[in-house]
């Protein structure tokens, strides 16, 4: 059997007789068919036993990563011992710098799963900023204002560069809003 592709057909019947995705009978007969009478045995076991789970084990992977993302930022969010605000500040940026990075590949494959590690990334870093200033600038409003014009700013540049509508958008609502805010309140 020198056709890649008979090899990875038969991977596939073998995987789905292992996983009783079809009764055994067609199986034996789909393999014994593609085989065209060639011992089976010399397929690699290892090979069908993993033939389509990879790329489900990598989905579930990434929700689970997101999800405890989230629980990070939740918990972020709630701590108010000063002490561990430093550790925290510093796990909450690399999880969302790590969220865009990651996400950023995963739009390229065009996977459903980049949104929402775009958004994820998003309130990740906007929490952390917001967690920043009530930590070190509480009260003035110069810091907050200039570190929300920030992330606009980054929504806006990462709207542009990945040409992504919904951050573009959120990124120039923001800067509109901001700079709206800072004219109704300077008269």
């Amino acid at each position: 059997m020198t056709n890649p592709r008979k090899k990875i057909i038969l991977n596939e019947i073998l995987f789905w007789k292992q996983n009783k995705l079809l009764p055994e009978h067609y199986c034996d007969f789909l393999a014994t068919l593609y085989a065209e009478g060639a011992d089976l045995e010399e397929l690699n076991p290892v090979h069908h036993k993993q033939a389509i789970l990879p790329s489900e084990k990598r989905k579930l992977v990434f929700l689970i990563v997101g999800i405890c993302i989230a629980m990070i930022a939740l918990l972020f969010m709630y701590f108010t011992i000063t002490s561990l605000m430093l550790i925290l500040t510093v796990i909450v940026g690399i999880a969302a710098l790590t969220l865009f990075f990651t996400a950023f590949r995963v739009a390229r494959r065009n996977d459903l799963l980049a949104p929402i590690f775009h958004l994820l990334a998003a309130v990740l870093l906007f929490s952390m900023t917001i967690r920043i200033y009530t930590t070190y600038f509480n009260g003035d409003n110069i810091a907050l204002f200039c570190l929300i014009a920030a992330n606009c700013g980054v929504w806006l540049w990462s709207g542009i560069k990945m040409k992504l509508f919904y951050f573009t958008v959120s990124g120039v609502l923001g800067l509109l809003a901001l700079i709206g805010y800072y004219l109704i309140n300077l008269s």
